[in-house]
């Protein structure tokens, strides 16, 4: 009886977490703010191991890019990562009107390869729902003999800096004053579009390449997208998954009684 009980209990709980929670808010930047940069060229043939994370739970990031091979390799490559998205500013074609937008991660690979060994690698870009992200992934897979590619991945979940008349920490409540109000939200966030997770890609290959996204928030969404080719293919694609800054009350069916 007391199991029957408090499955009840725990079932009633769980629902009106779902249905009072607060739609995901950006993730206030920390004051002593942590910034990372890598750029590099490399032309050559031989062994290649080349592998980066960046795992920040301050904003919600979890980013993973590695890759293994041995052949005829050409690498222009950037890491660019700031917990104050104001000081990294990067022009994405798909984000922003194609004009410069504040991001707390850019990467952009162009590399070629060709070789017998096939080179074997894998992205995978996550705003981790648990630290405060929006729960969105994206995860690129390719084991291939020849290959040209030109890709940027981005990544976004902190509020401005330095917002307009305001604070960060108080960002939040003059974003749910501003509701459905497009404009006044745009002038709180400025060219912060946060919570934005996404890649552009653009490759021609011999082998193996594909992609997975997906986008999960328990009892509410499941989005989730799968391609995966084998041969030669020429590919160009954009994944991304953005979500209104702008937190928002679900009102419970029992609110203003004992429930």
């Amino acid at each position: 009886m007391k199991g029957v009980v408090l499955a009840i209990v725990l079932t009633s709980f769980l629902i009106g977490c779902c249905s009072t929670g607060l739609a995901t808010p950006p993730v206030v930047p920390p004051v002593q703010y942590e910034q990372f940069c890598e750029n590099q060229k490399i032309s050559g043939t031989g062994v290649i191991d080349v592998s980066t994370s960046i795992i920040d739970k301050k904003i919600a990031l979890e980013y993973y890019n590695v890759m293994s091979g041995d052949g005829d390799l050409e690498l222009d490559q950037e890491h660019a990562y700031s917990q104050n998205a104001d000081k990294l500013r990067r022009t994405v074609n798909s984000v922003n009107d194609g004009k410069k937008s504040n991001l707390n991660l850019f990467e952009n690979t162009k590399l070629t390869y060709s070789g017998t060994t096939p080179l074997v690698g894998a992205k995978y870009l996550n705003s981790k729902k648990f630290y405060g992200g929006i729960g969105a992934e994206v995860q690129e897979m390719f084991a291939v003999t020849e290959m040209e590619k030109d890709q940027t991945s981005f990544f976004v979940s902190t509020t401005p800096y330095n917002p307009p008349c305001t604070t960060p920490e108080k960002l939040i409540e003059n974003l749910k004053d501003a509701g459905r109000d497009t404009d006044a939200v745009a002038s709180l966030m400025g060219n912060n579009p946060a919570h934005l997770i996404g890649i552009e890609t653009k490759n021609t290959f011999n082998g193996t390449w594909g992609t997975d996204a997906k986008w999960h928030q328990i009892f509410y969404k499941d989005i989730k997208a799968h391609e995966m080719f084998t041969g030669q293919f020429e590919a160009e694609k954009t994944l991304k998954f953005h979500e209104n800054p702008v937190p928002e009350k679900i009102h419970a069916a029992c609110e203003g009684i004992d429930c």
